[in-house]
C-alpha cells in the first residue's frame, strides 16, 4: 500500500512536476519506505511506498517498462497477482521483479483497461501510455483504495488524499453546498464523485477513468453486485464460510508478518478463527480499549480475550488513558481526507499507532454488517413496498429530516430541495435489487460503506504507515452475499447467515453477544476538555465567517452538549464541530 499522486496536462505546456512534488510529503505517512518521480512531457507521476511486497528496489514506483511504453503508480495490493504473473508470462511476457505492481504493467499491456475484471484486489492506479499519451485511472470494485481528483482548465490532477491536492495549489476550497447537505443529512457521507470541497472529486468505486491527451475522457464502471435471487445456493451458510475461507486466505499474500485487528467481535473473530484452522500459528492480535465515560464501558476486552485465548494468539491489549485520548483528537482530525464523524476514527487511530510496532499488515473485520444486514435500520425496511421503500430508509437513517435544516444551516448555505433524498431515490429506482432490503444494502455497499467505515479504516492505519486488508469485501463474497434472500441475513438479529457460518469455528457466547463497536465515550459523552475543545471549534473567527450554522442552533447545542442526537444516535455537537475542526485544520 501506498500514496500515488500526478498531473495530466491538455496542450503544449509541460506538466508542473514542482506540483507533484508538494503532494508526496502529505503523502508519507502512507509510504514511508521510499520516494519515486516520474515525468514525460505532459504526464507527471509522484509516489511514496510502503514496502509489503517484493521489498527489493526493483518493486519501488513510478514502474516503468520501455519496451511496453508504460508507467504506472499503483497504491493497495493484487491477491492473485502470482497467478496473473503465471498467465502473464506464459503469454511470453518477462518480469524483471516479484512485485504485483509490475503484473499491473503487464496485464494492462495484453488486455487494456479491461485487467481491473481480473483483478482480485485493492487498487486504486494511474497507468500513462507513452506513445499516446493517454492515462488511464482506476479504482477497485469496493472502492477500498481511495482515488482524488482536481480538475482545471488544461489540466488533471490526482492523488491518495484530498489534502494533498491541496498542497499542490490552485483549487477552488469552497464549500459544495450540495456536499454540505449530505454531511448533514446522510449520515456525514458525501457519496462520490462530490467531495465537501468544490474543487476537489473522487472517482467512484469500480470505475475506470480512460484520459486521452486532447483532454477528452471517458468513464465506465466496470463491476456492480447483483441484489437478484438467480444464484441456486444449497446452503448458504456453507457457501459463505467458503468464500470466507478463500478470502482470508487470499489477504496472507505479503513479504512481511500479517497481523488482525480483533475488536471481539464476531466479523474479526471469525477471521482469527479461519486463520486458526488454516494452520496459522503465533498469529498476533491486537485490541483495543477506553477509559469509561458517561456511564458507558469503554472495551470489549472480555470477548477479544476469549477468543485470543482459544486460538493462541499473541496477543496485544491496548489501554487508552485520557492522556493519550485528548492529542490523539487533533492527530485524527488532521489524518482524515474528508471530514468523518465517527468516534472509531480515533479508536482506529490510536490503534494503528501502536500496531504499526509491530506489523506492517492487518486483516480487518470491516464491511460485514453492511453485505449481511447488521444494522438497525435494515429489519424495519422488511416487507416494505418498493414505493415505500425510499421514505422508510430515509426515516431509519437520515440524519434529520429536510425541514430540521431551516433551523439549523444559515438560508445562505441552505438548498430549496431534499438532494439527499433525491439521490436514495435515484439508487433505489434502478433495476437489480428486488427488495427495499435489497436497494438499501446495495446503496449502502456502494456509498456509506466506501465512505465511512471503509475510508476510516484507510485513514486511520495510512497515517501510520499500515496496511488494512478487509476480506469481508473480496468481491466474490460480495456478490454472494448480495444474491442471498435478506431474511437469511436478517435472521438473528442480523447478520444470520454470517452467525451461522461462523458456528463450530467461533464460540457461541461472540457469535450471540449484542453487536458491538469501538466504544469511544470521550466523544460519545462531550465533556471538559474535549467540550471546551468542540467550543473554541464552534467558535473561531473561521466559523464565524463561515457561518455555516444558524448560532442559536450551535448554542443550544453547546448549553445541552449530550442531549441532540441524530437518528441513529450520534452526537450532534460533534457532528457540528468535526466538521468545522477539519475545516480549520486544512486551512479552508
Amino acid at each position: 500500500m501506498c500514496g500515488i499522486a500526478g498531473e495530466l496536462r491538455f496542450g503544449d505546456r509541460p506538466a508542473d512536476t514542482d506540483a507533484v512534488r508538494r503532494m508526496l510529503p502529505c503523502l508519507q505517512s502512507r509510504g514511508p519506505d521510499g520516494e519515486g518521480l516520474w515525468e514525460h512531457g505532459r504526464i507527471a507521476f509522484g509516489h511514496r511506498r510502503l514496502k509489503i511486497i517484493d521489498l527489493s528496489e526493483k518493486g519501488g514506483q513510478p514502474m516503468t517498462d520501455d519496451q511496453l511504453g508504460l508507467t504506472v503508480v499503483f497504491n493497495g495490493c493484487i491477491y492473485n497477482y502470482q497467478q496473473l504473473r503465471e498467465e502473464l508470462t506464459a503469454s511470453g511476457y518477462r518480469f524483471a521483479s516479484t512485485s504485483d505492481t509490475e503484473v499491473i504493467l503487464k496485464a494492462y499491456h495484453r488486455w487494456g483497461a479491461d485487467c481491473v475484471n481480473r483483478f482480485f484486489g485493492m487498487f486504486a492506479f494511474a497507468i500513462a501510455e507513452h506513445d499516446t499519451g493517454t492515462v488511464t485511472l482506476a479504482r477497485d470494485r469496493l472502492g477500498i483504495k481511495p482515488l482524488y481528483l482536481a480538475e482545471s482548465p488544461g489540466r488533471l490532477r490526482f492523488a491518495s488524499t484530498l489534502p494533498a491536492l491541496l498542497a499542490a495549489g490552485g483549487v477552488d476550497t469552497t464549500i459544495d453546498k450540495v456536499a454540505l447537505q449530505h454531511y448533514m443529512t446522510f449520515h456525514s457521507v458525501v457519496p462520490a464523485p462530490r467531495t465537501i470541497i468544490s474543487g476537489v472529486r473522487k472517482l467512484p468505486p469500480a470505475t475506470v477513468r480512460v484520459i486521452r491527451a486532447d483532454g477528452t475522457s471517458s468513464e465506465r464502471v466496470y463491476w456492480e453486485a447483483s441484489f437478484t435471487r438467480e444464484l441456486e445456493i444449497g446452503d448458504w451458510a456453507d457457501a459463505v464460510r467458503e468464500k470466507l475461507r478463500t478470502a482470508v486466505d487470499r489477504r496472507m499474500v505479503a513479504d512481511v508478518p500479517v497481523g488482525v485487528l480483533l475488536s471481539g467481535g464476531l466479523d474479526s473473530s471469525l477471521i482469527v478463527a479461519l486463520l486458526a484452522e488454516q494452520g496459522q500459528r503465533g498469529l498476533t492480535t491486537f485490541s483495543i480499549g477506553f477509559e469509561s465515560g458517561g456511564g458507558e464501558s469503554g472495551d470489549e476486552f472480555e470477548f477479544s480475550d476469549l477468543i485470543a485465548r482459544k486460538f493462541d494468539t499473541e496477543h496485544h491489549q491496548i489501554r487508552i488513558g485520557r492522556d493519550r485520548f485528548l492529542p490523539a483528537v487533533e492527530r485524527t482530525v488532521a489524518a482524515m481526507s474528508e471530514p468523518m464523524v465517527s468516534h472509531d476514527c480515533i479508536a482506529f487511530n490510536l490503534l494503528s499507532e501502536d500496531v504499526a510496532k509491530h506489523v506492517k499488515v492487518v486483516q480487518s473485520g470491516q464491511g460485514a454488517d453492511e453485505i449481511f444486514a447488521g444494522y438497525s435500520w435494515y429489519p424495519p425496511l422488511a416487507g416494505v413496498p418498493r414505493e415505500h421503500a425510499v421514505d422508510a430508509y430515509a426515516k431509519e437513517f437520515f440524519d434529520r429530516p429536510y425541514a430540521d435544516l431551516a433551523r439549523q444551516l444559515n438560508p445562505s448555505w441552505l438548498l430549496d430541495r431534499d438532494v439527499s433524498r433525491e439521490f436514495v431515490a435515484a439508487s433505489f429506482g434502478r433495476a437489480g435489487a428486488v427488495t427495499a432490503v435489497d436497494a438499501a444494502l446495495r446503496l449502502d455497499s456502494q456509498v456509506m460503506l466506501v465512505d465511512d467505515p471503509v475510508k476510516r479504516v484507510d485513514n486511520m492505519t495510512m497515517a501510520w504507515g499500515l496496511e488494512a486488508r478487509v476480506p469481508f469485501l473480496d468481491h466474490e463474497l460480495v456478490e454472494l452475499a448480495a444474491a442471498c434472500p435478506p431474511e437469511l441475513k436478517l435472521a438473528q438479529d442480523g447478520k444470520g447467515v454470517l452467525k451461522d457460518a461462523a458456528r463450530g469455528l467461533v464460540p457461541d457466547e461472540v457469535i450471540d453477544r449484542p453487536k458491538g463497536y469501538f466504544p469511544v465515550p470521550g466523544i460519545r459523552h462531550l465533556e471538559g476538555p474535549m467540550l471546551e475543545k468542540v467550543r473554541d471549534a464552534l467558535h473561531a473567527p473561521a466559523a464565524r465567517d463561515r457561518a455555516l450554522f444558524r448560532p442559536e442552533y450551535v448554542d443550544a447545542l453547546l448549553a445541552d452538549p449530550n442531549t441532540s442526537r441524530t437518528t441513529l444516535g450520534a452526537n450532534q455537537l460533534w457532528q457540528l464541530a468535526l466538521l468545522e475542526m477539519w475545516l480549520q485544520d486544512k486551512g479552508i
